[in-house]
């Protein structure tokens, strides 16, 4: 018998300053991209490969999101949310807002879990059973999907060792495409509530020769501006 799949983490907390004045009223996860919201990509590529469990986090505008997706049914998940706006008075950050749901994504400090952004389209992106089964098998923390540099982000984030991990320093640099694989065992120490941005777990990760990563080659835009928005048609 396979495994069940991992569960998922939706990050859609933030604000979308650059998006302004379209986020003034709609959280930048909900904006429509080719006829449905940004994050219902996510929602429909998840539910095609096999994960049923995701979380939603949110901050802005969040009461939006139960009253656009409800509860997942439609796609044949099971979607919870986590209110860190009602909670906590605003985002937590990325390995903060994990921290927090923690719980709801893993049994044990073992256990890995997809996280991707929800203002990323990459909509032939494949949230692959058998990868989450040879990252489970491994002991890396994190297994990160990076992405050629865009004309925005020049320098990149990461280089790629031949071993496939990921180095902070070397060349060519990638950009991190905000779509990964975790265990539970990196966020462990992190207090629920604390507001805490995921590089320095990443940086800890690499340190210890425990962040893994790949090079994704398909359609990936970070929809961080009106103009990205607009080119996606």
């Amino acid at each position: 018998m396979n495994p069940p799949a991992p569960k998922a983490l939706i990050l859609a907390a933030g604000r979308g300053e650059r998006m302004r004045p379209l986020t003034d009223h709609t959280p930048k996860p909900l904006l429509p991209v080719r006829g449905k919201p940004l994050i219902e990509w996510h929602l429909e590529a998840l539910a095609r490969d096999g994960v049923r469990d995701v979380v939603i986090n949110t901050a802005w505008l969040e009461e939006q999101f139960p009253a656009a997706l409800g509860d997942g049914s439609r796609w044949g998940l099971r979607i919870r949310y986590s209110f860190e706006g009602r909670d906590h008075g605003g985002a937590l950050e990325t390995a903060g807002g994990i921290a927090k749901v923690l719980p709801t994504l893993a049994d044990g400090p073992d256990d890995v879990f997809w996280v991707v952004s929800g203002d990323v389209f990459t909509p032939g992106f494949v949230f692959s059973a058998d990868a989450a089964a040879r990252f489970a098998a491994g002991p890396a923390l994190a297994h990160l999907w990076l992405v050629p540099n865009a004309p925005h982000h020049p320098q990149g984030d990461f280089a790629l060792s031949p071993q496939g991990l990921a180095l902070a320093d070397g060349e060519p640099r990638y950009t991190w495409s905000s779509i990964g694989l975790y265990r539970a065992a990196m966020f462990v120490n992190v207090p629920v509530g604390r507001r805490l941005p995921l590089r320095p777990l990443l940086e800890d990760a690499i340190r210890r020769q425990r962040l893994q990563a790949e090079l994704y080659h398909g359609a990936w835009t970070d929809v961080g501006t009106p103009e990205r928005l607009a080119s996606l048609g």
